[in-house]
């Protein structure tokens, strides 16, 4: 499925001087058919009742399944979301959560992410799809 070679290293150096860094998501796997990040559940990253934002859950399923899309391209190609949904059905009050990204459909121009975000029980608190638009990067 991953037509780029990467590291998790090198992901998580993407993210530096990001929002990525700013919120602390951490890639922390590379399946065959996956790829995961966590984040914190803290001051950054939730609402007023002290609950994960819903917002911060679509920031870290939007950077894993647009990360995960780069992966299976190929060239001198970027991926930019274009349309994202969330569920939220459980919250999270501390801790890390995980997010999953595997993928629904991956076509030249487009592609589509079920992204699962679990708290760290392992139960699921957000489901999201993500599509994405596969572009020629633009020369400057």
């Amino acid at each position: 499925m991953w037509k780029r070679q990467t590291t998790l290293e090198a992901l998580n150096q993407l993210s530096k001087g990001t929002m990525m860094e700013h919120i602390d998501i951490v890639f922390t796997q590379i399946g065959p058919d996956f790829l995961e990040a966590t984040m914190p559940v803290d001051r950054r990253t939730t609402q007023t009742f002290g609950l994960l934002h819903g917002g911060a859950s679509v920031v870290l399923a939007e950077t894993i399944g647009s990360v995960a899309g780069y992966l299976c391209t190929e060239g001198d190609r970027l991926v930019v979301g274009v349309e994202i949904n969330a569920n939220h059905v459980r919250s999270a009050r501390q801790g890390r959560v995980r997010g999953v990204a595997k993928a629904v459909h991956l076509g030249r121009s487009q592609q589509v992410w079920d992204i699962r975000i679990y708290d760290e029980a392992d139960k699921l608190c957000c489901i999201s799809r993500l599509t994405t638009s596969v572009l020629d990067k633009k020369a400057d």
